[in-house]
């Protein structure tokens, strides 16, 4: 009579989840560069300081483009004067309509330039688009910067989002308001839950993988910043009545899953308990133990050791041992497993 190990299968509570790593991002974050070349004639901020939208930050020498702006207004007030006498000579009679019409032709031109030479002015200066706090300035003041210089960064630290990729599979699974838990190897021991804000409809084509951003509450007043390493495990749903076995006891064999479960002999309780090989479906795998979602019930025993001594059916076995903890691994001390004859 060959001998064999089972064990029990039990319920537990399974968390189907999923893990990752992804870094923290700001809620918004810009790096300031001029659109024109020019002389740093003023630096509107403090290294790391609190700025307010619309506020100056970086000033470029506009000394040319005053003088452009002045010169366009000196030209309109001329053209709006021209047409104002125009306007009264028509009147009376003394010029052609077709004077009139060019003077106001002037005037719209005048106004253009008026309108040039101010967004020329307006992009010497480089200001907060919006509220955040700036980093490490990169120029010094008389500085002559490009176009496209770098400047500063910008960061709105008000509340802060974690990007992470999963893989393809998961796309059906991934949902907006999905419960995710972030850990950061800088923070030890602190676990923060976040929210999945959105996922990138377009799959990475390079890794097949899903791009997809969680909101964590609070911003950088729990020591969070903005880059920091962050593992992130994507949770999709808790079953408190999983069936979970040993994952030896699963025997594959053609494309399924089968297990040897123990059934009671004809002879009932006294005679020796025999072999019975169950198809199984199988659901998520977690630290050595494997959901069943068919095929077996609550209180089953399924061979975990000895599978390859019962090749038919009905084969009556003896169960060397009853104690080992569901999971331990076959060569646990807490088995306490002797030797199979």
């Amino acid at each position: 009579m060959p001998s064999v190990e089972v064990a029990l299968v039990r319920r537990a509570s399974l968390q189907d989840d999923a893990q990752a790593v992804g870094t923290l991002r700001s809620r918004q974050s810009v790096t300031l560069r001029p659109e024109v070349s020019g002389r740093v004639a003023k630096i509107g901020f403090a290294d790391g300081a609190r700025v307010r939208r619309g506020q100056l930050l970086v000033q470029l020498d506009d000394v040319l483009q005053q003088a452009e702006l002045s010169q366009a207004q000196a030209q309109l007030s001329i053209a709006r004067a021209n047409l104002r006498r125009n306007e009264e000579l028509v009147a009376a009679n003394f010029v052609a309509q077709r004077v009139l019409d060019e003077s106001r032709a002037s005037l719209q031109v005048a106004e253009a330039q008026v309108a040039l030479a101010q967004a020329r002015l307006q992009r010497m200066r480089v200001e907060a688009p919006f509220d955040g706090t700036v980093g490490l300035s990169k120029v010094n003041l008389g500085e002559f910067v490009k176009d496209g210089t770098d400047l500063v960064n910008l960061e709105d630290t008000s509340s802060l989002t974690v990007d992470f990729r999963l893989p393809e599979r998961y796309q059906d699974r991934v949902a907006v308001g999905q419960r995710v838990q972030v850990r950061l190897d800088a923070l030890p021991g602190q676990q923060h839950e976040a929210r999945v804000l959105a996922v990138d409809p377009l799959l990475d084509a390079d890794g097949r993988s899903l791009s997809v951003r969680a909101e964590l509450p609070g911003g950088a007043g729990q020591g969070l910043r903005p880059g920091m390493f962050a593992r992130v495990l994507a949770i999709f749903s808790t079953d408190d009545n999983a069936l979970m076995i040993p994952e030896e006891a699963i025997l594959p064999q053609g494309g399924r899953q089968f297990v040897v479960r123990l059934a009671t002999a004809e002879g009932g309780e006294a005679a020796p308990p025999v072999s019975q090989r169950v198809p199984v479906t199988l659901g998520v795998r977690r630290d050595g133990q494997v959901q069943v979602t068919s095929g077996l019930s609550e209180g089953d025993r399924v061979v975990v050791a000895g599978q390859q001594r019962l090749q038919r059916d009905g084969t009556p076995v003896r169960v060397v041992d009853l104690s080992r903890p569901v999971g331990a691994p076959p060569d646990s001390p807490r088995s306490g497993r002797p030797s199979l004859p």
